[in-house]
């Protein structure tokens, strides 16, 4: 079991390089930076976690960004999109970007996607709320032509370009791991086309943590029943709880994250510190 942290970077919190260094200092295999563009001002949208939506998803610094200054400094934990917001960033563009910090970091990227759970946010980047999950496909699949061909064309019903060069490729091959979010009646089948994972919220929802579980059992029923191996899966909004991450592992969980609120380092460095010791109680080191 591997375990890692997510938080937003932000104006006012800890800056992305030095969480990263404080990351890896303290022994943790991953960290994982979330992705918003924008928030609307209407918040018609309900918090999917409930209540108020916290300042990090509108003081946010650009994911892409924050990653590459983590890649800078660190040469140990995998570094991943938390997830990425496909739908709103453009195919060609945004291979250029997971390319680009796969090189720069040494192979050392995970590329979490998802749909996105904001309908306006998604609106005011020409998405059709219903056609959202389409259009993350072809993306995504565009994506993986660019990655994996010298020249790449792609034909859909929202992407379409002829022969395109583009470089650097990924250094993992044939691409980083894609990690797909999500918990909808589609989402197994999104993971079995064109994904190499899942990446479930434990946290808020309202989703058990035993409805989670069986969903788990039932992506590896499905994988096999495909002729794949078992898909990997990373939680997020894993409960600071041995017993359930004992739980996890035995329903092929491969790495928790623990998410953080986004602050100063004068709070999140005691939060880094309380969860590297929880960490090592779980590993058996306490």
């Amino acid at each position: 079991m591997e375990f890692g942290i997510c938080m937003f970077v932000t104006d006012y919190s800890m800056q992305a390089a030095d969480l990263a260094v404080a990351v890896e200092e303290r022994g943790f295999d991953a960290l994982f930076i979330p992705d918003h563009t924008h928030i609307p001002a209407s918040r018609l949208s309900p918090f999917p976690s409930g209540g108020d939506l916290p300042p990090d998803y509108s003081h946010n610094v650009d994911m892409f960004l924050a990653l590459t200054a983590a890649a800078a400094v660190t040469k140990r934990i995998r570094l991943g999109t938390g997830i990425c917001l496909v739908a709103e960033r453009d195919p060609i563009v945004t291979a250029k970007e997971v390319a680009s910090l796969d090189h720069i970091s040494g192979g050392r990227v995970d590329f979490g996607i998802g749909g996105g759970w904001n309908r306006e946010e998604l609106e005011h980047h020409g998405v059709p709320w219903n056609r959202r999950w389409k259009i993350v496909r072809e993306r995504v699949e565009a994506m993986q032509a660019i990655w994996t061909h010298d020249e790449a064309s792609f034909e859909g019903e929202f992407v379409n370009f002829d022969r395109v060069l583009s470089w650097p490729k990924p250094v993992q091959k044939p691409y980083p791991p894609i990690f797909v979010g999500g918990d909808a009646p589609g989402t197994f089948k999104r993971v079995l086309r064109y994904g190499d994972g899942w990446i479930p919220m434990l946290a808020g929802g309202g989703n058990s943590f035993d409805l989670k579980a069986a969903r788990m059992a039932e992506l590896s029923a499905l994988a096999q029943d495909a002729g794949d191996a078992r898909y990997p899966i990373t939680t997020f909004g894993t409960p600071r709880d041995p017993d359930a991450i004992r739980q996890l592992a035995t329903a092929g969980v491969t790495r928790c994250i623990f998410g953080l609120k986004a602050a100063g380092a004068e709070e999140v460095l005691p939060r880094l510190d309380k969860l590297a010791r929880f960490v090592d109680v779980v590993r058996g080191g306490g």
